[in-house]
């Protein structure tokens, strides 16, 4: 495996790629996806480029693939972004050409189901970028959070150190896409809890490894995309999150088990946990609710690591995945946690 390096930068006025190699829902919710269109030309100054899956559902793998090789053989396609997730990005990974993707690298912004794609980037040397969706990030109601702006911003135009910070405030609770009147307001927001840290007596600067906790999960099952020799992670950090769909607190212990039995969690000197999704349409749950399913995850991490990697730095709640704010967090890029000073930096 090589070394991840950056891609070159895009500038204002250059052209990107919007596609959706996870699932088509463009065609069902067009508002977000419009709306972050919207966004990429008006605020950042991009020009969307469309491809023929980016509007629909039900495509094959190998319509996705060839939509990817595209955007990325394209030599005026600056950048690459994801319009949402989905589920079944995995089917499309063995389709994929990657002399094609290492030859041309640029930066790739997507989460979810787009963690096999990061992965898959990482493996073939090329730093993507774990955030920045158009559909939930760009196409958020009202306006997009200050803090998921400038971390998109900085990801997209610069090179060089940018710090994170936790979220003053943040929303969990999803509203429907499928009403306008969902595009008239900002979200309902409550306070940040700010991150605790666990085992922060020390600095920790390596590359950045991670993603979906449930999609890192099938990938191991598949025996896909996974190194052999683990040392490629040594020093590195670990990121992790966990999706919509609400994985119980012994589900993320059994995946946490399973990745330290095949040895990759002692690897990483820390881990940053990102804040969990713990509300869904499927499961409205109660402030109330949410709270414990929130503690119910961290101490399935806590016990996990305990197993495993005792001596981690761990920070939770960062504001990463599937949470809003969104923090870019560069996949392969380096990422400095200095516990003693309770600060977290990532090259961008």
């Amino acid at each position: 495996m090589t070394t991840p390096s950056y891609p070159p930068k895009p500038s204002p006025g250059d052209r990107v790629a919007v596609i959706s190699p996870a699932a088509g829902l463009p065609e069902l919710f067009p508002r977000p996806y419009e709306l972050g269109l919207e966004r990429l030309r008006e605020e950042y100054g991009l020009v969307p480029v469309e491809y023929p899956t980016t509007r629909r559902m039900g495509t094959t793998p190998r319509e996705r693939a060839d939509d990817i090789h595209a955007a990325f053989a394209d030599p005026d396609i600056k950048a690459v972004f994801t319009s949402i997730g989905g589920d079944d990005q995995i089917t499309v990974l063995p389709l994929l050409d990657r002399e094609l993707l290492r030859a041309s690298p640029k930066p790739f912004f997507g989460v979810s189901d787009n963690t096999n794609l990061l992965v898959f980037l990482y493996n073939a040397g090329v730093v993507g970028y774990h955030g920045g969706t158009v559909m939930t990030s760009l196409g958020r109601s009202g306006a997009m959070d200050p803090l998921t702006a400038d971390s998109l911003r900085a990801a997209l135009f610069t090179s060089g150190p940018y710090e994170l910070r936790p979220a003053e405030r943040f929303n969990d609770i999803d509203r429907d896409w499928a009403d306008p009147a969902t595009f008239d307001a900002e979200p309902e927001s409550v306070p940040g809890t700010g991150w605790t840290w666990v085992n922060p007596d020390r600095v920790v600067e390596g590359r950045g490894w991670g993603g979906c906790l449930e999609i890192l999960g099938w990938l191991l099952m598949a025996d896909r995309e996974v190194p052999r020799d683990l040392s490629v992670f040594d020093g590195g950090v670990l990121f992790l999150e966990t999706s919509e769909e609400l994985p119980s607190g012994e589900e993320v212990f059994r995946t946490l088990r399973n990745m330290g039995e095949r040895g990759l969690l002692r690897r990483f000197s820390a881990l940053l946990m990102g804040r969990p999704k713990a509300w869904s349409f499927e499961r409205p749950n109660t402030p109330e609710e949410a709270a414990r399913y929130t503690t119910g995850q961290r101490e399935a991490v806590l016990r996990a690591m305990g197993a495993y990697a005792p001596d981690t730095t761990i920070v939770f709640d960062v504001d990463l995945g599937h949470t809003d704010p969104q923090l870019v967090i560069p996949y392969g890029g380096v990422i400095r946690v200095d516990g003693p000073a309770r600060r977290i930096t990532v090259t961008y």
